[in-house]
């Protein structure tokens, strides 16, 4: 009895994480909104509309998609949804073939949203992405994965850094994957029953100490010059020049080929993961918050800073975690303002070039966005130098860098703590997402 228990809270799981969203508005129509950078074409805004490879500086309606969209993800520089009826819908960049419609469209397309070829046998139930793969999960917990990454990032084999089309991941054969989360170079795996998988690039710890492995990174070894330079040159073209030059050096590190288990946490129940650029979060079902990775910008928040997973010294119980290019952000259990029981808030620790935490110094310590005090946060998202939340009224709150307008508050000016998003007051939202520099919405109708 308690195994079949067992396995039917397991099916509830797998179901819940895409189509329990379903069941709540799929009598309804949705609509998907976007905003920020569009130059790789990952709003899926029309050119008549904003122009080819224009920015939209508001949430503007992306045309050309289905009525009944139920999930929205947003990698580095493309967008997907999934539709109640299973089928998966995919837009921007396509360099690498993350798209999945192969290479023969013109580039002049790719803001154009068409369904990814080559998943019609798979009702898929969820779909996440990094800047150069896509992956999607369908309803009996298999795992897809196309696009094209040297470092191991489609976990398809020794060697294999290409998929034009979606590819089973066989290594996970007889798991129930629950959810993705791709770094730049590395990919964690949550099942349903709470054990987690990794593969990738993984240097500085960030899969764990898998294989015995553990390497220091070029982007770690020379840490202390690298703030000196972002502090005192105070730009984020700087910060992100001096980590693409850093990944440059990174070449020759080891990479895991298949996904793995993680070692660290076998035997540990794992209830949800969220990869940065270079680091992860792992959280576990007794509360723990563990963190692993890269910590140039602080971004672990612990002064542990031994390679491999340990916990974040954080002094809230988390219940949701998500990760921007290089500030970490978990949904948390606070004490109310007002000093009686607790409420939910926003705990955010890392890079804060752009005011993305939310909230001033120190970055390297986990604390609570107190502009969102009295708010009960339900959703939040990272993007390369901004965050987006969702309130459990609805509301869409953003922070952070607003470059390209990707704070969709009609300006490209950058704000130091959260602010409301109010061209969307009066609509339903139900999912709010980040890519490096756009964000998806997805409203009822």
């Amino acid at each position: 009895m308690l195994r079949i228990r067992r396995v039917l809270e397991e099916k509830k799981l797998l179901n819940l994480i895409a189509r329990s969203s379903r069941t709540r508005w799929m009598s309804s129509s949705t609509e998907v909104m976007s905003f920020g950078d569009g130059s790789h074409g990952a709003l899926g805004l029309p050119t008549s509309l904003i122009g080819h490879g224009m920015d939209a500086y508001e949430p503007t309606p992306v045309t050309g998609l289905p009525s009944d969209i139920t999930l929205v993800s947003a990698g580095h520089y493309h967008s997907l949804a999934v539709t109640s009826q299973g089928q998966l819908w995919a837009w921007g960049r396509n360099h690498e073939d993350q798209l999945g419609r192969g290479l023969l469209y013109s580039r002049d397309t790719w803001n154009e949203p068409k369904r990814v070829e080559g998943l019609d046998q798979v009702q898929v139930n969820a779909a996440f992405a990094s800047g150069v793969v896509s992956a999607a999960i369908g309803d009996d917990g298999s795992l897809w994965v196309w696009g094209r990454s040297k470092r191991g990032q489609l976990g398809l084999g020794k060697g294999i850094t290409e998929a034009s089309v979606p590819s089973k991941v066989e290594a996970l054969e007889g798991e129930k994957i629950a959810k993705v989360s791709f770094g730049w170079g590395h990919a964690l795996a949550l099942t349903v029953d709470g054990k987690l998988f990794g593969w990738g690039y993984l240097a500085d710890g960030r899969l764990g100490k898998m294989d015995g492995l553990a390497e220091a990174s070029p982007l770690d070894s020379s840490i202390n010059v690298v703030k000196h330079e972002v502090i005192t040159q105070s730009t984020m073209e700087v910060a992100e020049r001096l980590v693409l030059e850093r990944m440059k050096k990174e070449m020759d590190m080891p990479i895991v080929w298949d996904p793995c288990s993680v070692e660290e946490l076998k035997g540990v129940e794992v209830v949800d993961i969220a990869c940065g650029l270079d680091h992860s979060l792992v959280l576990c079902r007794d509360g723990t918050l563990l963190s692993s990775g890269s910590n140039i910008y602080g971004q672990l928040g612990r002064a542990n800073h031994d390679i491999g997973l340990f916990p974040v010294d954080i002094s809230f119980p988390a219940s949701a975690i998500a990760s921007g290019l290089g500030h970490s952000l978990a949904i948390c259990q606070v004490k109310s303002s007002n000093g009686k029981g607790d409420a939910t808030s926003i705990v955010s620790w890392g890079w804060n070039q752009s005011s993305q935490l939310g909230r001033p110094e120190p970055e390297n310590v986990p604390m609570e966005v107190e502009g969102l005090a009295g708010e009960t946060a339900i959703l939040v998202s990272g993007g390369r130098a901004h965050s987006i939340s969702v309130t459990s009224k609805g509301e869409v709150w953003v922070w952070g860098c607003g470059r390209n307008g990707r704070l969709g508050l009609g300006s490209s000016c950058d704000e130091p703590e959260p602010i409301m998003l109010d061209s969307l007051e009066g609509c339903q939202v139900l999912q709010a997402v980040s890519g490096f520099d756009h964000n998806l919405i997805l409203i009822a109708r």
